[in-house]
Parts: C-alpha cells; sequence; structure tokens
C-alpha cells in the first residue's frame, strides 16, 4: 500500500509540478503543495538579497526583538506546531514536543542571550605595531541558503535560521519534499516577527521542491551553503557549491557508538539507550545505532532493555485513546531500509528478541527492534540505519569497544556509560567523533555553548554556539591608527644598506638566545 501511494505520488507531481504530502502513520493525503521551479529560485535569492542589506544595518537590539517574536510565537503555538510536525513526519506528540519544541526554544534562548557577544567587534592584539589597535569584525556573509532534512521539520528550520539572522544575513530555506505541507505554517512564525517590526518578510522564505529546486539553490546565487541530509546528497552540494567557491556547513548522516563499561549504572544505561535507539522512531542523526556492552554485563543490559523495549506501543500519534511510544517512518524508503539491514543481519546470525518486522500495516511503522549477536561484517554495523533498531554487540574490553566504535566511516556523535570520571575521560578522548555525551544521550546538542558537529562523513562546520553563529559570517581583519603619528614607512627608494638592517632587526626581535641577539645589535650598531 506505502509503495503504491509513493509512486502514484511520484507520477502526480511529475504531471502538476506539486507535492502531493500525506500522514505517514495514515497514509491519509493531506493535500498538494505548490513546487518553486528550479527556474524561479534566483528570484528568491534576489528578494532575499535585496531585504538583507536594510537586515545587515539593524542593530543586535532589533536582532533580539525579532527572536525573541519567533520565541513567543513558538512557545504559544507549541500544540499546533506539534500537530503538524505529527502529521507531516508522522512523529509522537512527546517527540515532537522534546525534539522540535524544546530544542528550537533553548536555542532561541541562548542565541538572544548570547549571540551579541560572539558577532559584535572583537579587540585583538596588534603585535609589533603598538601605535596601532587591531580588531576583528564578524560581517555577514549575505543570503544564505540552507537545504534541511525530513526528520525534523520544525527544528531543522529553525536551527538553520537563527543563526544566519542574528548574525546579519537572509535565508532562503529549501525544505524536504517529505514534509512540504508543514513549510507555509512555519513561515508565517518568522513573516509575523518581521512585519511586527515593520521589517520585510523575504529576510526568510521557505521553499518546497524536488532535489532540482536544492541544486538551484545551491547555485542560484546564495553566499554560504548550510545542509542537512545524507552523505550522498552532502557530496552533490559540495560539488556545487566548489564550482562557486562559496563555504558549506554539511551535517550528515551519523552511526553514533554507545559504550557500555563493566561499571555503568545498568538502569541508566538501560534508558539511555532507549532513548538513543526509539526517539523519533530511530530516524535521528545522533541515533545510538551501535551498542558496545562489555561481557561481563551484557546479559543484563539485554535483559533490561528488551523488558522496556517489548512493551512499547506503536500506531497513529493522532486521535487514539492511549499514548503512542514509537511513531512512524516519515518515507517509504527508509522503512524499506530498516527492512533490508534487519534482514540482512538475521540471515548472517544476528538474533532478533524485539520486533524485527513492519509494525501496524495502516501506516509506515517499523517495530521497535532489539537485535543482538551482531557481528562487523553485517551492513547494519556499517550503513546508516535510521530506524528503530537497538543494536547490540557483546565486547571483552575498552580497547576493543574504542575499536568497534572507530570503523566506520561516520563520526557524529557518541555515548559512554561509566560510573569512572578517568575512564570517560579515556575513552572519550579515543573515539572520532564531534561530541562524546558521558552517561546520557544526545544532551550535548541542547548545550548551546558546545560547537555541533561531525568528523569524517558526518559532514564539517558546526551549527551551534560560538562557532556556528561565527560560520555565518566572515571575519574582517582591520588595523587601525591608535595614535596619529603619521610617520611614513619609508621603503622605496632602496638602500644599499637595508637588507643588513633587515637583518639585525631581525635577529634583534627573533633570534632565540642572547647569542643571536647580540649579534642582532652589532648589525644594527653602524646606524
Amino acid at each position: 500500500m506505502t509503495t503504491s501511494y509513493a509512486d502514484a505520488a511520484r507520477a502526480r507531481r511529475a504531471e502538476r509540478g506539486t507535492i502531493p504530502c500525506f500522514d505517514p502513520a495514515t497514509l491519509e493525503p493531506l493535500g498538494d503543495v505548490p513546487v518553486v521551479a528550479p527556474e524561479e529560485v534566483p528570484a528568491r535569492v534576489e528578494r532575499a538579497r535585496r531585504a538583507q542589506v536594510r537586515w545587515a544595518e539593524t542593530s543586535f537590539a532589533v536582532r533580539r526583538r525579532v527572536l525573541g517574536r519567533v520565541l513567543d510565537h513558538v512557545i504559544d503555538h507549541a500544540d499546533e506546531l506539534c500537530r503538524f510536525v505529527v502529521r507531516d513526519a508522522g512523529k509522537t506528540l512527546p517527540n515532537a514536543m522534546l525534539g522540535e519544541i524544546w530544542p528550537v526554544c533553548e536555542k532561541l534562548r541562548w542565541t538572544i542571550a548570547h549571540g551579541e557577544k560572539h558577532l559584535r567587534r572583537e579587540p585583538v592584539g596588534s603585535g609589533l605595531f603598538v601605535h596601532k589597535r587591531a580588531f576583528v569584525d564578524y560581517v555577514p556573509r549575505g543570503v544564505v541558503g540552507a537545504i534541511t532534512a525530513w526528520n525534523y521539520p520544525l527544528q531543522h528550520i529553525l536551527g538553520c535560521t537563527i543563526p544566519t539572522l542574528m548574525a546579519g544575513n537572509a535565508v532562503v530555506v529549501k525544505v524536504s519534499e517529505w514534509c512540504a505541507w508543514s513549510a507555509e505554517r512555519f513561515q508565517r512564525i518568522f513573516d509575523e516577527a518581521f512585519e511586527a517590526e515593520g521589517l520585510p518578510t523575504d529576510l526568510v522564505q521557505l521553499i518546497n521542491g524536488y532535489g532540482e529546486t536544492g541544486q538551484a539553490l545551491v547555485e542560484g546565487g546564495v553566499d554560504m551553503v548550510i545542509f542537512i541530509g545524507s552523505v550522498e546528497n552532502g557530496r552533490r552540494v559540495l560539488s556545487a557549491s566548489a564550482s562557486r567557491l562559496i563555504p558549506v556547513v554539511l551535517e550528515l548522516g551519523g552511526k553514533d557508538a554507545f559504550i557500555v563499561c563493566e561499571d555503568a549504572h545498568l538502569e541508566q544505561a538501560a534508558h539511555a539507550a532507549m532513548a538513543g535507539a526509539f526517539i523519533a522512531a530511530g530516524q535521528n542523526c545522533l541515533a545510538a545505532e551501535r551498542m558496545f556492552v562489555h561481557a561481563s554485563v551484557y546479559d543484563a543490559f539485554v535483559d533490561r532493555l528488551v523488558e522496556l523495549a517489548g512493551p512499547l506501543r506503536q500506531g497513529a500519534p493522532l486521535g487514539g485513546q492511549e499514548p503512542v511510544d514509537v511513531g512512524a517512518m516519515t518515507t517509504p524508503a527508509q522503512l524499506a531500509i530498516v527492512q533490508r539491514l534487519v534482514d540482512d543481519a538475521v540471515a548472517k546470525g544476528a538474533r532478533v528478541l524485539v520486533g524485527g518486522k513492519p509494525g501496524p500495516s495502516t501506516g509506515q511503522f517499523f517495530a521497535p527492534t532489539v537485535l543482538t549477536d551482531v557481528t562487523p561484517e553485517m551492513a547494519i554495523m556499517q550503513e546508516e540505519t535510521f530506524g528503530p533498531v537497538a543494536v547490540v554487540c557483546k565486547v571483552e574490553s575498552e580497547d576493543e569497544a574504542i575499536r568497534m566504535a572507530n570503523a566506520t566511516q561516520f563520526g557524529l556523535g557518541a555515548t559512554v556509560m561509566t560510573k569512572s570520571r578517568r575512564r570517560a575521560e579515556r575513552i572519550q578522548r579515543r573515539i572520532e567523533s564531534g561530541g562524546v555525551n558521558i552517561n546520557d544521550f544526545g544532551f550535548h546538542y541542547m548545550a548551546h555553548d558546545l560547537p555541533f558537529g561531525g568528523v569524517k562523513a558526518s559532514g564539517f562546520g558546526r551549527l551551534n554556539g560560538r562557532d556556528g553563529l561565527r560560520a555565518c559570517t566572515h571575519p574582517k581583519a582591520v588595523l587601525a591608527d591608535r595614535f596619529p603619528l603619521n610617520m611614513p614607512a619609508v621603503l622605496y627608494p632602496v638602500g644599499k644598506r637595508d637588507v643588513d638592517v633587515a637583518r639585525g632587526t631581525i635577529r634583534l626581535l627573533y633570534g632565540r638566545g642572547w647569542r643571536r641577539k647580540l649579534q642582532g645589535v652589532r648589525d644594527l650598531l653602524p646606524f
């Protein structure tokens, strides 16, 4: 049923230039959304550029007021926004509230409180030029193009726009075609904030379309690109941006390790693992996709994980009498990927203790799954699963856990469960990732003084914190007069002994040890 609906949807968009949207949990059609054709994109970018000229001249106080209005809107309409997320992406209401509304509100709070500190003119030392003053200006890039993923429809849009706006840019966001239905509602968040301050709404534009619209955005005159999505598409974005020599922030896939040491608090570890595997039905770039558990606590950990995962409820998140624990898969293609990876693992000797098959037949569900006896040769150990599957591996030592954690092309996040601070520090230093959580899952994303991003195939550049703000600017170095001495630096015409003077000065200033400095003095004595 799901496949035929997707095929029909693609046929309709080819005929009508629209995106047919549907609820992944019920397959109920939500309506057709117009596509912004590739040839229209440069005009959208130009509108943003005209609006940005005025926005770049605003004070930080004005930018804080705008972001404050955005925050107020999100809080005042949180339940409504969550329902849009649930219907468009298939996730549960608690996942929408905690995984979309909460991170957005915290990012807004942090940016309003600390953004100016990291973006205002920064005085620095002027080195030898004591008669000069030096500083760095963080200059807006202009128009930022963002291409967002479908797994967090609201959070990804706000996550890209908050730092770009605070830094003085305009932004054009190409929304994923799999969550296009909610874009019009989310656009209102920005429009109302700008209108209340008498500013142009073209500063933030959410556009819908397919891959060609995203490509047109990268090639359509933007000054920077933020991309959140798959490794394959990230390479395409990087290639297209390279031809224009514009900077790119790539937040790509993950295959995060979750290490449980023999001294871990098992109840804490089991609940952190549940969050890591099943939040947003596992459709989370930070998902704990590989759990490496020490042999001495392996059986106890697996037993507790099965006890917690077995009763999880799955179904349509809206309209039922009982709460739902795990929602639907947003795309039919992702449902097929999860099934393929689980089937491959089982064929090669893995055991399914919970789930392992599609969930309720009314929608795009995969049952919460616990998979054990997983070994490195299984595809599920290397490919991003992006589904509700807890993959548990037994390890004999700390070294084995670290070696297996690093044996992947990805490097986004990781979790280490241990009661020993010394062991936690030792392990986290050796893990190849952009971030590590000790005794919790994923919370480093919420600490906005920390940068967020990955290494290896998980991408580069940072989205949160000071680094995320400054990524939306280019640093301009300025050296200006401290005192109006008006003393010319005379270089021409070249004198016969200019090289001797230069050599002596360099020896005096930079020579290591008194002998070199003395030689510099001797070189300069004749002058």
